[in-house]
């Protein structure tokens, strides 16, 4: 079981900045997430594979992948499938190109998944969700069964509804009221 206070704790820390931003979906905002802060520090990743992978397990379906947009998924992907072998739980990554590959294969998908795998999306941050359902467009186009979106941190901006209403359902390790902010 992983430490969630811990992770809380470091996305406190090292993520949460507070002032002017504009997010990836166009949105301003006063507070910004930059959890590659904490995806790419040693600890962080470890807790957020451990978390995620937690999640993963509570269903009766462990999915084939996990994987999502690049380059935000990539960490969170790669902690998860490393926590996962070493509990010797098979499970594959996979990563989704904004722009198709301009040589060899020339695809946006990239990792060992194919048509018919379930999957699931993993995101750092989900405020309408735009990311995600690029990222879910461009892995059915191949083929591949979306089971669901994890994500780290739900800014409870319409991406769970954006979701539910496309037949995905959100999941995440925290919501933004987790960090006092409303």
């Amino acid at each position: 079981m992983y430490d969630c206070n811990l992770l809380k704790n470091l996305i406190s820390m090292q993520a949460l900045k507070f002032g002017d931003f504009v997010l990836a979906s166009g949105k301003s905002a006063k507070f910004y997430l930059d959890c590659r802060q904490v995806t790419l520090d040693s600890v962080g990743a470890k807790l957020i594979g451990e978390g995620i992978l937690e999640r993963l397990l509570r269903n009766d379906n462990l999915p084939h992948a996990i994987g999502g947009m690049s380059i935000g998924a990539d960490p969170i992907t790669a902690a998860v499938i490393t926590v996962a072998a070493y509990n010797n739980i098979p499970l594959k990554g996979f990563m989704v190109r904004k722009q198709p590959k301009s040589h060899g294969t020339m695809q946006f998908v990239e990792g060992p998944v194919k048509a018919n795998d379930h999957v699931v999306i993993v995101e750092d941050v989900v405020t309408t969700g735009k990311s995600a359902l690029d990222a879910i467009e461009k892995v059915e186009s191949i083929g591949v069964i979306v089971d669901g979106v994890i994500a780290i941190i739900d800014r409870l901006e319409g991406g769970a509804e954006e979701f539910a209403s496309r037949g995905y359902k959100l999941n995440s390790l925290f919501t933004i009221k987790d960090f006092n902010i409303n």
